[in-house]
């Protein structure tokens, strides 16, 4: 959609600039959602709910603080950002537009795959998935298609749909889910999902 815009040379370099330092920032919220599956499941098949509360709690506040350091280096040195990947003054000028943009999308993907890791581990993949689906291709896609070409909004409207329609509906449907989560229920689910996958001896105490 992004090559159909007003200036489409400029706005598809500067975005594709703004993409590769989201992507760059990405991969420590990725190590979370990986790390928190892993620990969430640990606690709930050892039957600590509680343990995995705390756990899921933990990784969202690190994961948080890391990506507020980010999007502070993103608002200061905006208008610089550019300058590490071209000598465009256009490519560059947009970029430094873009960049509120990109900060709040770090924002967001600090939570976002961190609450992803947490439902994984809690066994509630299919629910991710549908989230994940739902979120981006019935809500953003349409949403920034509409603010881009409808109202003339170009790549921020664009940007700024799929962010409403993605991470943004994404955060809030997670932390809902998570938040009424009643750990010990879960524990005790992941016993009995033990008692009957792994036998009587895989059963924690």
């Amino acid at each position: 959609m992004t090559g159909n815009l007003h200036n489409a040379k400029t706005v598809v370099e500067a975005l594709t600039v703004c993409l590769t330092i989201n992507n760059w920032e990405m991969m420590f919220p990725l190590a979370f959602l990986a790390a928190t599956g892993v620990r969430v499941a640990n606690e709930l098949g050892a039957g600590n709910g509680e343990a995995a509360k705390f756990a899921s709690q933990v990784s969202v506040v690190t994961s948080i603080i890391i990506s507020v350091f980010f999007w502070l280096l993103i608002m200061i040195f905006r208008s610089q950002l550019g300058y590490m990947f071209t000598s465009s003054e256009l490519v560059i000028e947009e970029v430094n537009k873009l960049s509120p943009l990109l900060g709040f999308t770090v924002l967001l993907n600090s939570v976002q795959p961190v609450l992803s890791g947490v439902a994984i581990g809690a066994g509630w993949q299919k629910y991710v998935a549908y989230v994940d689906l739902g979120c981006y291709y019935l809500i953003g896609i349409p949403l920034g298609f509409l603010l881009a070409f409808v109202y003339q909004l170009g790549v921020q409207g664009l940007w700024a749909g799929l962010i409403c329609g993605g991470p943004a509906l994404q955060t809030l449907i997670l932390a809902w889910v998570t938040i009424r989560c009643d750990w010990n229920k879960e524990a005790e689910t992941a016993k009995l999902h033990l008692s009957k996958w792994g036998g009587p001896n895989h059963v924690p105490n």
